[in-house]
């Protein structure tokens, strides 16, 4: 069985991963879901909880298991790591290595030789940023796959690159 970390942050795409972690549980997978505190405003971890069959972690300083230290046993035992949607915020996080919230905090202790991929989400201006497009550049140098969002009417009512791309191409895309 698979065993895949799905981390979720603050977009209106959250909603999206629902769909993702459901797939992947179809599939047999064990789907570990993590999320920053903001993203829990667009989602409540009880829904991916109920999804997953997995307790959804929040806090990276909440510990459960006092035997262990729970962002590097699940980077370390992890077969996939995704971020979907990633925020322009947590794109700049892992490309830089910051580690303040438990979605970076894991990225960054996710092994060279796990898969990672990184699912943009965000206004068309936010994606087309240097610094956002230098980010995406340097996570790719980094070893991360990035699934490129689509063209569409987005939630901010700008039309142009930055959804989400569709849950379909997702699934597509790590191949399980």
């Amino acid at each position: 069985m698979k065993k895949i970390i799905v981390a979720i942050t603050a977009s209106i795409a959250a909603y999206k991963a629902c769909d993702l972690v459901s797939y992947l549980r179809k599939q047999h997978c064990d789907v570990h879901v993590i999320m920053t505190k903001e993203a829990t405003k667009f989602i409540p971890a009880l829904t991916l909880q109920v999804l997953s069959k997995n307790r959804v972690i929040i806090d990276q300083m909440e510990e459960y298991e006092v035997s262990s230290i729970q962002h590097i046993d699940l980077a370390q035992s992890c077969d996939l790591f995704i971020v979907v949607p990633a925020t322009a915020n947590i794109i700049g996080k892992i490309a830089n290595g910051i580690a303040d919230d438990m979605v970076s905090t894991t990225a960054l202790a996710v092994p060279n030789t796990t898969p990672k991929f990184i699912a943009p989400a965000m206004n068309t201006v936010m994606y087309q940023n240097n610094t956002v497009q230098r980010n995406l550049t340097q996570l790719i140098k980094d070893g991360y796959s990035i699934i490129e969002p689509k063209t569409a009417l987005l939630a901010c009512g700008y039309q142009g690159k930055g959804a989400l791309a569709n849950i379909e191409d997702i699934i597509k895309a790590i191949a399980i």
